[in-house]
């Protein structure tokens, strides 16, 4: 196992214990403050079943070769959801995640057919965030014919476009998810060198990026809405899907839909032209 994964496993693990409340796992609650957030150390080692000097190593990025049965049991202490007991495994077990077939940089042909014949914002997206192909919609939507092709990445245009936050009226919120989202596919692609440079350009280009990359939030992007602000300056309500392709489980397929009982113009849809 590589000291860096090990690193970022403590470090997942220090963050997921202080979200947990001694109440949650059956531990009694005194009146006299506890000095520290969440569960103690010792509390999760107990719970655990493992040596409170085998736990507190773990979190030091000390342990190595640590058993399934032992993950398998911080985890359900720790209370992961799913998402997040898949990401402490990829961040335990780096050499799963890096047997993970890498995605091509372009998407096939038949992709791009497929999305040229979807009536909505439609485009693909790959490791790192970075959109791979996209329909006349999702152009018409944000632009992206005209960005350059590092620009095309939904991390950096959340985090770096000065128009980010005119886009997403709800931007702390659509920040946040999109961290959490980064952080799943770094543990999923650890060999990646484009993902650490990413993650140090957008640390050093938005001071609101590190505490959210710090936090240790992770979640799927599998569904949601997003509220988006059209070039008239009203507010656009919509939901998307994702779903992956089959061959290429890292490449997915978002689109975006108007929200029930509502109806836009494609003019309504679209955006700035001098959003980046």
């Amino acid at each position: 196992m590589s000291n860096a994964s090990f690193e970022q496993l403590g470090d997942f693990l220090r963050a997921c214990r202080a979200r947990v409340g001694p109440e949650e796992v059956g531990l009694p609650v005194f009146g006299r403050k506890r000095r520290v957030a969440g569960l103690r150390r010792e509390e999760v080692a107990q719970l655990a079943g493992v040596s409170v000097d085998y736990y507190v190593r773990l979190e030091q990025g000390r342990g190595q070769h640590v058993s399934d049965a032992v993950l398998d049991a911080i985890g359900r202490v720790l209370r992961l959801d799913p998402t997040e007991y898949e990401h402490m495994w990829d961040l335990a077990r780096p050499t799963r995640a890096s047997a993970r077939r890498v995605a091509p940089s372009t998407a096939r042909p038949g992709v791009q057919v497929l999305l040229d014949r979807i009536d909505a914002p439609a485009f693909v997206l790959g490791p790192c965030m970075d959109v791979r192909a996209w329909n006349a919609a999702a152009d018409a939507m944000m632009g992206l014919s005209a960005m350059a092709p590092h620009e095309r990445n939904m991390a950096r245009h959340t985090f770096l476009s000065p128009d980010a936050g005119r886009f997403y009226p709800d931007w702390e919120q659509v920040a946040a998810d999109t961290v959490a989202f980064l952080r799943l596919e770094a543990a999923r692609h650890t060999a990646d060198a484009r993902m650490a440079a990413l993650v140090e350009e957008l640390s050093a280009g938005n001071p609101r990026f590190r505490p959210l990359w710090d936090a240790h939030q992770v979640a799927e992007k599998t569904h949601g809405t997003k509220r988006l602000r059209t070039a008239d300056g009203g507010v656009l309500d919509t939901a998307y899907e994702s779903l992956s392709f089959p061959g290429d489980p890292d490449l997915l397929l978002i689109v975006y839909t108007t929200a029930p009982r509502t109806t836009h113009t494609a003019a309504e849809l679209s955006v700035t032209a001098d959003r980046p």
